[in-house]
């Protein structure tokens, strides 16, 4: 049975402030949980309805629905909650192809572009600090563990692109068709605020401005998604590396 303090613990992982302080972050679902669970970060401790889990007891709390509902984020929650610990900061290796974000503010949007790194074989996510924690447990729920296999790293954007020596790309309305672009192997593609796209300063520091054309005959539509974006842009990176070889 779960005690209020542990209640409380764990509801206050909501908050960007107390993952931070406690360096403790949540994850739901077995799926989800599986995945943290079979790569390298360590687990907390571990709330289930079932006992499913092949890991030690003193690390596993069997609780019933109604507990779980306590803990939970999400309105019809999954079997179990698993708190896990923060990791240590990897250093960026500066090399492959790399997706930075400027102020991206939607969780659902950076638990996609995660995915999507995972799926495309992009080991370093890079994002400024304003852009959505990547423990936020919406973001986390939007990746399916693929949190567990991405590298995420906050820092000063534009810091960051003033001393890169890697061909720095950008999307925006009004750059290069895509599909008739040459495009490398390596480098560092930028994607910007949902709203007003990448900024003044980032923009500055952009050697080639890409864009995903429209096809449809009233092109009404402003701008496309950003983690659509990414998922058609990634795509075409790593679709030539294919045809070079």
């Amino acid at each position: 049975m779960l005690s209020k303090n542990q209640i409380k613990l764990i509801k206050s992982l909501s908050q960007k402030k107390n993952r931070q302080q406690l360096g403790l972050f949540t994850v739901e679902g077995i799926k989800g949980i599986n995945e943290f669970l079979n790569s390298d970060f360590q687990l907390e401790n571990l709330y289930t309805t079932k006992r499913i889990f092949d890991i030690v007891n003193h690390q596993v709390t069997e609780i019933s629905e109604i507990e779980l509902k306590k803990i939970s984020t999400l309105k019809n929650p999954n079997t179990a909650l698993a708190v896990f610990k923060t990791p240590k900061s990897i250093s960026l290796k500066n090399e492959g192809l790399i997706i930075a974000l400027d102020d991206v503010r939607d969780p659902g949007n950076l638990g996609t572009i995660i995915r999507l790194c995972d799926w495309y074989g992009v080991k370093d996510l890079v994002c400024s600090t304003n852009t959505v924690d990547c423990y936020n447990s919406k973001v986390v729920q939007a990746t399916m563990g693929s949190l567990a296999r991405v590298n995420v790293t906050y820092l000063d954007l534009e810091d960051y692109l003033e001393s890169s020596k890697a061909n720095i790309f950008g999307a925006f309305m009004d750059g290069e068709n895509i599909y008739n672009s040459s495009l490398p192997s390596e480098g560092i593609v930028i994607l910007g605020n949902e709203a007003n796209g990448i900024s003044e300063a980032i923009s500055s520091k952009v050697e080639r401005r890409i864009t995903i054309p429209q096809f449809g005959k009233k092109q009404s539509t402003e701008s496309l998604n950003v983690a659509n974006a990414t998922g058609i842009i990634l795509s075409e990176f790593r679709r030539r590396t294919i045809t070079e070889m």
